[in-house]
Protein backbone atom coordinates (compact mmCIF):
# COMPACT_ATOMS: atom_id res chain seq x y z
CA UNK A 1 0.00 0.00 0.00
CA UNK A 2 3.23 2.48 0.58
CA UNK A 3 4.58 2.29 -2.56
CA UNK A 4 0.83 2.26 -4.07
CA UNK A 5 0.51 5.82 -2.23
CA UNK A 6 4.07 7.24 -3.37
CA UNK A 7 3.12 6.21 -7.01
CA UNK A 8 0.25 8.10 -6.67
CA UNK A 9 2.23 11.15 -5.19
CA UNK A 10 4.03 11.70 -8.41
CA UNK A 11 3.09 14.41 -10.59
CA UNK A 12 0.86 16.41 -7.52
CA UNK A 13 0.96 19.53 -7.39
CA UNK A 14 0.60 21.19 -3.67
CA UNK A 15 -0.73 24.86 -3.39
CA UNK A 16 0.29 26.95 -1.46
CA UNK A 17 -2.01 27.69 1.87
CA UNK A 18 -0.12 28.75 4.48
CA UNK A 19 2.40 31.37 5.76
CA UNK A 20 4.03 31.01 8.82
CA UNK A 21 3.49 34.72 10.19
CA UNK A 22 0.77 37.20 10.39
CA UNK A 23 -0.35 40.72 9.48
CA UNK A 24 -0.44 42.37 6.31
CA UNK A 25 3.49 41.52 5.35
CA UNK A 26 2.90 38.28 5.72
CA UNK A 27 -0.04 37.86 3.45
CA UNK A 28 1.23 39.83 0.68
CA UNK A 29 4.30 37.14 0.36
CA UNK A 30 4.64 35.35 -2.90
CA UNK A 31 3.53 31.42 -2.67
CA UNK A 32 4.87 28.50 -4.22
CA UNK A 33 3.74 25.39 -5.22
CA UNK A 34 5.32 22.42 -4.67
CA UNK A 35 5.66 19.91 -7.57
CA UNK A 36 6.44 16.51 -6.96
CA UNK A 37 8.87 15.16 -9.53
CA UNK A 38 9.46 11.77 -7.49
CA UNK A 39 9.98 10.38 -4.42
CA UNK A 40 12.08 7.36 -2.64
CA UNK A 41 12.10 5.72 0.45
CA UNK A 42 13.48 7.24 3.81
CA UNK A 43 14.29 5.41 6.79
CA UNK A 44 11.07 6.24 9.32
CA UNK A 45 13.71 5.92 12.39
CA UNK A 46 16.08 8.51 10.98
CA UNK A 47 14.46 11.97 13.08
CA UNK A 48 16.10 13.94 10.37
CA UNK A 49 17.14 17.01 11.07
CA UNK A 50 19.69 18.28 8.51
CA UNK A 51 20.21 17.28 4.55
CA UNK A 52 22.81 18.32 2.74
CA UNK A 53 24.60 16.64 -1.02
CA UNK A 54 27.53 17.15 -2.56
CA UNK A 55 27.80 15.57 -5.96
CA UNK A 56 26.56 11.78 -5.27
CA UNK A 57 26.67 11.28 -1.91
CA UNK A 58 24.15 12.67 0.34
CA UNK A 59 24.39 13.22 4.09
CA UNK A 60 22.08 12.98 6.78
CA UNK A 61 21.99 14.48 10.17
CA UNK A 62 19.61 13.07 12.87
CA UNK A 63 18.42 13.93 16.31
CA UNK A 64 17.48 12.72 19.71
CA UNK A 65 19.52 12.52 22.93
CA UNK A 66 21.56 9.30 22.73
CA UNK A 67 20.27 7.99 19.29
CA UNK A 68 21.69 11.06 17.29
CA UNK A 69 24.00 10.51 13.71
CA UNK A 70 25.53 12.06 10.96
CA UNK A 71 25.23 9.43 7.69
CA UNK A 72 26.54 9.10 4.38
CA UNK A 73 24.83 7.90 1.42
CA UNK A 74 24.91 7.21 -2.57
CA UNK A 75 22.34 9.56 -3.53
CA UNK A 76 21.58 7.55 -6.59
CA UNK A 77 21.02 3.84 -4.73
CA UNK A 78 20.96 4.97 -1.17
CA UNK A 79 23.72 2.57 -0.15
CA UNK A 80 25.17 3.55 3.38
CA UNK A 81 29.19 4.74 2.90
CA UNK A 82 30.18 5.64 6.32
CA UNK A 83 28.14 6.33 9.21
CA UNK A 84 28.91 7.78 12.94
CA UNK A 85 26.74 8.45 16.64
CA UNK A 86 26.81 11.52 18.97
CA UNK A 87 27.21 10.38 22.38
CA UNK A 88 24.89 10.96 25.00
CA UNK A 89 23.92 13.53 26.25
CA UNK A 90 24.46 15.10 22.74
CA UNK A 91 21.50 16.12 20.39
CA UNK A 92 22.48 16.49 16.70
CA UNK A 93 21.02 19.30 14.27
CA UNK A 94 21.76 20.69 10.94
CA UNK A 95 24.50 19.90 9.21
CA UNK A 96 26.48 21.28 6.22
CA UNK A 97 29.35 20.93 4.13
CA UNK A 98 31.83 23.64 3.70
CA UNK A 99 34.73 23.09 2.22
CA UNK A 100 36.31 20.10 3.28
CA UNK A 101 34.80 19.99 6.89
CA UNK A 102 31.26 18.64 7.61
CA UNK A 103 30.13 20.50 10.50
CA UNK A 104 27.26 19.13 12.76
CA UNK A 105 25.46 21.22 14.96
CA UNK A 106 24.06 20.51 18.39
CA UNK A 107 20.84 21.56 19.95
CA UNK A 108 21.21 22.79 23.92
CA UNK A 109 24.81 21.45 23.75
CA UNK A 110 26.18 24.31 22.38
CA UNK A 111 29.12 22.38 20.08
CA UNK A 112 29.52 22.29 16.72
CA UNK A 113 31.63 19.42 15.54
CA UNK A 114 33.58 19.32 12.81
CA UNK A 115 33.98 16.44 10.80
CA UNK A 116 35.94 14.61 7.98
CA UNK A 117 33.37 14.27 4.96
CA UNK A 118 34.80 11.07 3.66
CA UNK A 119 34.81 9.10 6.84
CA UNK A 120 32.89 11.29 9.19
CA UNK A 121 35.26 11.41 11.90
CA UNK A 122 35.44 14.03 14.16
CA UNK A 123 38.49 16.58 13.56
CA UNK A 124 37.21 19.15 16.35
CA UNK A 125 34.56 20.94 18.13
CA UNK A 126 34.16 24.68 19.17
CA UNK A 127 31.55 26.40 21.07
CA UNK A 128 29.02 28.89 20.57
CA UNK A 129 26.15 30.70 22.41
CA UNK A 130 21.97 29.65 22.13
CA UNK A 131 20.47 26.92 20.45
CA UNK A 132 21.78 24.91 17.48
CA UNK A 133 18.98 24.07 14.59
CA UNK A 134 20.04 24.70 10.83
CA UNK A 135 23.06 24.96 8.90
CA UNK A 136 24.15 25.59 5.66
CA UNK A 137 26.79 27.24 3.18
CA UNK A 138 27.25 29.27 0.69
CA UNK A 139 28.86 32.80 -0.53
CA UNK A 140 31.21 31.91 1.31
CA UNK A 141 29.88 31.75 4.51
CA UNK A 142 27.78 29.15 7.15
CA UNK A 143 24.42 30.23 7.67
CA UNK A 144 22.43 29.18 10.86
CA UNK A 145 19.24 29.03 12.67
CA UNK A 146 19.02 28.75 16.17
CA UNK A 147 14.42 28.15 16.14
CA UNK A 148 14.05 31.93 16.04
CA UNK A 149 13.53 34.48 12.85
CA UNK A 150 16.82 35.38 12.72
CA UNK A 151 19.74 33.98 11.21
CA UNK A 152 23.40 34.41 11.87
CA UNK A 153 26.63 34.29 9.77
CA UNK A 154 29.77 32.39 10.73
CA UNK A 155 33.10 31.85 9.32
CA UNK A 156 33.58 28.18 7.68
CA UNK A 157 36.74 27.38 9.00
CA UNK A 158 36.03 28.42 12.41
CA UNK A 159 32.80 29.20 13.05
CA UNK A 160 33.18 32.58 14.65
CA UNK A 161 29.89 34.89 14.11
CA UNK A 162 30.15 37.39 11.67
CA UNK A 163 26.96 38.77 11.86
CA UNK A 164 23.07 38.26 11.97
CA UNK A 165 19.83 39.68 10.05
CA UNK A 166 16.07 38.86 11.36
CA UNK A 167 13.54 38.34 9.09
CA UNK A 168 11.64 41.33 7.84
CA UNK A 169 7.99 39.60 7.65
CA UNK A 170 7.06 36.47 9.43
CA UNK A 171 7.93 37.44 12.53
CA UNK A 172 7.68 34.72 15.16
CA UNK A 173 8.96 32.26 12.58
CA UNK A 174 11.00 28.82 14.08
CA UNK A 175 13.46 28.93 11.24
CA UNK A 176 14.97 24.98 11.65
CA UNK A 177 16.64 23.27 8.53
CA UNK A 178 18.18 25.32 5.95
CA UNK A 179 19.51 25.23 2.72
CA UNK A 180 21.59 27.66 0.98
CA UNK A 181 19.98 27.23 -2.49
CA UNK A 182 22.59 27.83 -6.16
CA UNK A 183 20.51 30.95 -6.62
CA UNK A 184 21.82 32.54 -3.34
CA UNK A 185 18.67 32.25 -1.51
CA UNK A 186 17.84 30.08 1.78
CA UNK A 187 15.30 27.69 2.00
CA UNK A 188 14.16 27.08 5.63
CA UNK A 189 11.20 24.83 7.53
CA UNK A 190 9.58 26.79 10.04
CA UNK A 191 9.06 24.31 12.63
CA UNK A 192 6.52 22.82 13.87
CA UNK A 193 4.67 23.61 10.99
CA UNK A 194 4.52 22.11 7.01
CA UNK A 195 5.49 25.83 5.92
CA UNK A 196 9.12 26.50 3.63
CA UNK A 197 10.18 29.83 3.58
CA UNK A 198 12.45 31.12 1.19
CA UNK A 199 14.41 33.84 1.87
CA UNK A 200 17.24 36.39 0.43
CA UNK A 201 19.57 36.04 3.64
CA UNK A 202 20.90 40.12 2.88
CA UNK A 203 17.93 41.72 3.64
CA UNK A 204 16.45 39.13 5.76
CA UNK A 205 13.15 39.73 3.23
CA UNK A 206 10.58 36.38 2.68
CA UNK A 207 10.92 36.00 -0.92
CA UNK A 208 7.96 33.19 -0.87
CA UNK A 209 6.33 30.31 1.12
CA UNK A 210 5.41 27.02 0.43
CA UNK A 211 2.68 24.54 1.94
CA UNK A 212 3.92 21.24 1.97
CA UNK A 213 0.85 19.71 4.63
CA UNK A 214 -0.21 17.49 1.42
CA UNK A 215 2.65 15.37 0.73
CA UNK A 216 2.16 12.59 3.19
CA UNK A 217 -0.68 10.87 3.33
CA UNK A 218 -3.15 10.84 6.61
CA UNK A 219 -2.33 7.53 7.42
CA UNK A 220 1.76 7.60 7.04
CA UNK A 221 1.57 11.08 8.46
CA UNK A 222 0.42 10.02 12.15
CA UNK A 223 3.37 7.76 12.64
CA UNK A 224 5.43 10.89 11.36
CA UNK A 225 6.99 14.06 12.94
CA UNK A 226 7.22 17.48 11.82
CA UNK A 227 8.75 18.56 8.06
CA UNK A 228 12.36 18.95 8.64
CA UNK A 229 15.00 18.06 5.88
CA UNK A 230 15.64 19.88 2.27
CA UNK A 231 18.48 19.89 0.18
CA UNK A 232 19.16 21.03 -3.27
CA UNK A 233 20.04 18.25 -6.04
CA UNK A 234 23.58 19.90 -7.76
CA UNK A 235 23.12 21.47 -11.18
CA UNK A 236 19.20 21.42 -11.27
CA UNK A 237 16.09 23.68 -9.80
CA UNK A 238 15.00 20.44 -7.72
CA UNK A 239 14.94 19.94 -3.97
CA UNK A 240 14.80 16.58 -1.65
CA UNK A 241 12.65 17.43 1.42
CA UNK A 242 11.46 14.56 4.30
CA UNK A 243 10.67 14.88 7.55
CA UNK A 244 11.52 13.64 11.20
CA UNK A 245 10.49 9.80 10.47
CA UNK A 246 9.23 10.71 7.11
CA UNK A 247 8.93 7.31 5.70
CA UNK A 248 9.80 9.27 2.15
CA UNK A 249 11.63 11.50 0.86
CA UNK A 250 10.12 13.54 -1.57
CA UNK A 251 11.90 15.03 -5.17
CA UNK A 252 10.13 18.32 -5.78
CA UNK A 253 10.17 21.36 -7.79
CA UNK A 254 9.17 24.98 -6.06
CA UNK A 255 7.31 27.10 -8.78
CA UNK A 256 5.29 30.22 -8.42
CA UNK A 257 1.49 30.24 -7.65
Amino acid sequence: MKRNRRALAMGVLVGLLVAAGCGPADESTPRMNIEVLGTRPHDPKAFTQGLEIDGDILYEGTGLAGASSVRASRLATGAELARTELPAPYFGEGITLAGTTLWQLTWHDGVAIARDPATLAERGRVSYDGEGWGLCAGAGRLIMSDGTDRLTFRDPETFAPTGSIELTSHNGARLNELECAADGSVYANDWPTDTILRIDPDSGAVLGTADAAGLLPATERAEADALNGIAQLPGTDRFLITGKNWPTMFEVRFAPA
